[in-house]
């Protein structure tokens, strides 16, 4: 297999974005079996994910699907600070990115091969910006989603919430939720956990959503817990619903592990990325809901 590559690519008078490439291991003669496309988590979260999203590429890679992973405007190496990020800006990326597998896309059969976007957490919500009037309408488009945000509110609120807990520690948190909307409507950023959060960036991620789509052909939602015997959430149980009812093929799989982007010390999920396999070459019988054994 062809080592992986790692290149800035150009977003014009956007800058540079750092980019990580991961060719498929021996495709066939028509080329890889797909592409995937990494939608990155939020904040700190992606840097606590590093080392799970790179186990996954080199995986996926292996099976033969060729994988690109980006650092969005203002994270990592990627042109810009934090501040400088808006929703706009971020989904532009994705697009850039979408656009970049897309020439290299091998046309069999008269299509090209499914582009599958793999969302991290909040990535999950950046997945429209891949396929609403920017792909060829006729080439099949997958979602492969670990443990998604399909509501940008819930990660916003969330991510607010380290600043009052850091206030609360200061003696300082009356009020401060409030005070920092207030803040962010009055144009200002505001200062969380060491990210400066832009009005853009907040106002675009409140109110994202990850809704279903008759874009989308297939849906791998993976989840984690640290039981073995752990069912899909509630919620979750009622979104997958929602994507079969739109006509997608859903594939829904808990596996046992720990919450990696969220943990102290650096952790892997190898379950995890064993499922995803699974449903990346998952033929007929994809359409399965199935519980990780033990």
């Amino acid at each position: 297999m062809a080592a992986s590559s790692v290149f800035f690519l150009d977003a014009g008078a956007r800058g540079q974005r750092l980019c990580a490439h991961y060719p498929a291991r021996s495709p066939a003669p028509t080329g890889a079996r797909g592409q995937i496309l990494l939608l990155p988590p939020f904040g700190e979260e992606m840097n606590k994910s590093r080392r799970m999203i790179a186990l996954g590429a080199r995986a996926f890679a292996a099976a033969g699907f060729e994988v690109l992973t980006m650092d969005l405007l203002g994270c990592g190496d990627s042109s810009g600070d934090f501040g400088d990020a808006s929703w706009a800006a971020w989904q532009d990326d994705v697009r850039l990115g979408a656009g970049w597998l897309d020439q290299r896309a091998q046309v069999t059969d008269e299509r090209k091969p499914p582009l599958w976007l793999w969302g991290l957490r909040a990535g999950a919500l950046l997945a429209p910006a891949a396929y609403v009037d920017s792909l060829d309408f006729f080439r099949p488009v997958n979602l492969l989603l670990w443990q998604p945000v399909t509501a940008g509110k819930v990660q916003l609120q969330q991510f607010m919430r380290l600043r009052v807990a850091a206030d609360l520690i200061g003696g300082q948190a009356k009020g401060a939720m409030q005070a920092m909307r207030d803040q962010l409507a009055r144009g200002e950023s505001v200062e969380i956990a060491g990210y400066a959060l832009s009005p853009a960036l907040a106002e675009g991620l409140e109110a994202a959503q990850l809704k279903p789509s008759p874009r989308i052909a297939r849906v791998a939602w993976m989840e984690l817990s640290p039981r073995e015997d752990a069912s899909l959430t509630p919620a979750a149980e009622m979104a997958v619903s929602a994507w079969r009812a739109q006509g997608a093929q859903v594939r829904a799989s808990v596996s046992q592990g720990p919450s990696f982007w969220a943990a102290t010390e650096i952790e892997e999920a190898p379950r995890l990325i064993e499922a995803s396999l699974a449903a990346l070459m998952a033929g007929d019988d994809f359409e399965i809901a199935e519980r990780e054994p033990a």
